[in-house]
C-alpha cells in the first residue's frame, strides 16, 4: 500500500490539515501512530480507509477488506448488540462475528441497545465489527481508551495474529499499548507532515523510584475472589500517570512511602 504526496484539507482556502504525506506499508506491518491532539491522526485513518478522499496525492493498493474501529463508535443506531453485529455480518459476506464477542468478554453485552452502552463496551462492539472480516487492513482509533484491563490485555495479541497473516494494522495511541510487539512502526504527525522514526523504542532511562498500591480488584462490582493488594515500583516522574490510568480502570491506587 502506497500514500504518494497525500494532502488534506476541509475546504478548498483552508490550511492542510495533512500535506504531502509519503508512506510505503508492507504485509505484516504494525504502526503506531502518534501526535498530538488535533494533529490529524483521526483525518489520517479515514484517508488509509478510504472513507474520505485526498485533497491531492493519491493512496494505492489498498486491500480489499478493511476493518476500522473509530475512537466513538456511533451508538445512535436503532439496534441491540446482536442486531448490529448481525447487520454488519451481512454486510461483510456473511463473516462470523460470534468468536470475536466471545474473545472479547461480550455475552453480557448482546442483548443491550447500542445507545445504552458505555464508551468502553461501545469500543468492543467497533473492534468486532472491524475484525470479523478478517481484515488486510485494520485501522485503530486509540484502541486502548476506556477498555477494561483483559480487553486491553488481548488487544496487542490481536495486532499481532492479524499482521501474521499478512495484514497492516495501523492504531493512533498515545498510550503505547502495542510497543510490547517487535518491530512497531513509528509514524508521527508534526504540524501536518508525517515522519517516521527510525529508532527503536527503547527503556525509559532509571529515575528515582517511589512505590504506590493498588487494589488488584476493582472496587464495584465487587470480585468473586476477594480483593489483594499489590506494591508496585514505578519511576518518580511516571507516577501520576501510573496513578491515573489505575483510577480510571476502576482500582484503590494511593501512593505508599517506602520503608528499610
Amino acid at each position: 500500500m502506497r500514500l504518494s504526496k497525500v494532502s488534506f484539507r476541509y475546504r478548498r482556502r483552508d490550511p492542510f490539515v495533512i500535506e504531502d504525506a509519503d508512506a510505503q506499508l508492507e504485509p505484516g506491518d504494525v504502526i503506531e501512530l502518534t501526535g498530538v491532539n488535533g494533529a490529524g491522526k483521526s483525518t489520517l485513518l479515514r484517508l488509509l480507509a478510504g472513507l474520505t478522499r485526498p485533497s491531492t496525492g493519491s493512496i494505492a493498493g489498498r486491500p480489499q477488506v478493511v476493518g476500522f474501529a473509530p475512537d466513538r463508535f456511533p451508538t445512535g443506531q436503532p439496534f441491540t448488540v446482536t442486531a448490529y453485529l448481525r447487520h454488519m455480518s451481512r454486510v461483510r459476506g456473511g463473516a462470523r462475528w460470534e468468536p470475536w464477542a466471545e474473545r472479547l468478554m461480550m455475552g453480557h453485552l448482546l442483548s443491550v441497545p447500542l445507545g445504552e452502552l458505555s464508551k468502553g463496551s461501545a469500543h468492543k462492539v467497533g473492534l468486532v465489527q472491524a475484525l470479523m472480516a478478517e481484515p488486510g487492513l485494520l485501522l485503530l482509533d486509540e484502541p486502548f481508551a476506556g477498555l477494561d484491563v483483559d480487553t486491553r490485555a488481548a488487544l496487542p495479541s490481536i495486532a499481532a495474529e492479524v499482521a501474521a497473516r499478512g495484514g497492516m494494522v495501523i492504531a493512533s495511541d498515545h498510550q503505547g499499548g502495542l510497543r510490547s510487539l517487535p518491530a512497531v512502526r513509528q509514524w508521527s504527525l508534526v504540524d501536518g507532515h508525517l515522519k517516521e522514526s527510525t529508532t527503536a523504542f527503547a527503556p525509559a532511562p532509571a529515575q528515582p523510584a517511589v512505590s504506590a498500591a493498588a487494589a488488584a480488584q476493582p472496587p464495584a462490582p465487587a470480585a468473586e475472589a476477594g480483593s489483594a493488594t499489590v506494591a508496585v515500583t514505578v519511576p518518580a516522574a511516571e507516577l501520576p500517570a501510573f496513578l491515573a490510568r489505575m483510577r480510571g480502570e476502576g482500582y484503590h491506587a494511593r501512593e505508599i512511602e517506602e520503608t528499610g
